[in-house]
């Protein structure tokens, strides 16, 4: 073997020892919708920022939680959320949260929901996990997102 092949050899393996290994990640998250949605649809829903004036838990539920909202009309917005798993009552009082409010009332335990907040999912390491979606407290109640 000449000296230019051995060279050629010394970095082939220098590069191959830098070569990061990739793992798979401990994160997976649902794929992407493939069915499109047109504008004149997605302009129907009505996504507002909401203050969490009170939350509790809904008894006789270990998953629903019960929301009163400021949702800006100076009318409190109940909305039941299933995700008492995730966050406790008095974590989420204050909060600034993001909701979509034109969707019918839906009665849970004999209860009105006006709403859904929104949150995102992913699982991690075979574990699902939910977020919130919150904004800055600088938005105010009832601020229209587009």
């Amino acid at each position: 073997m000449d000296t230019e092949e051995m060279v050629k050899e010394e970095v082939a393996v220098e590069a191959a020892a830098e070569t990061p290994v990739v793992e798979k990640s401990p994160i997976e998250t649902e794929p992407l919708f493939t069915e499109y949605v047109d504008f004149e649809t997605f302009s129907k829903s009505d996504f507002r920022v909401v203050k969490v004036k009170e939350c509790t838990a809904v008894k006789k539920s270990k998953k629903l939680l019960h929301f009163v909202l400021d949702d800006g009309t100076g009318t409190d917005r109940i909305i039941l959320s299933g995700i008492h798993a995730y966050y406790e009552p008095e974590q989420l009082v204050g909060k600034s949260l993001v909701a979509i409010t034109n969707l019918p009332p839906r009665n849970m335990m004999g209860i009105d929901s006006c709403g859904m907040l929104l949150s995102a999912v992913h699982t991690e390491n075979g574990e699902e996990k939910l977020n919130l979606v919150m904004v800055s407290d600088a938005i105010p109640a009832g601020a229209k997102l587009y």
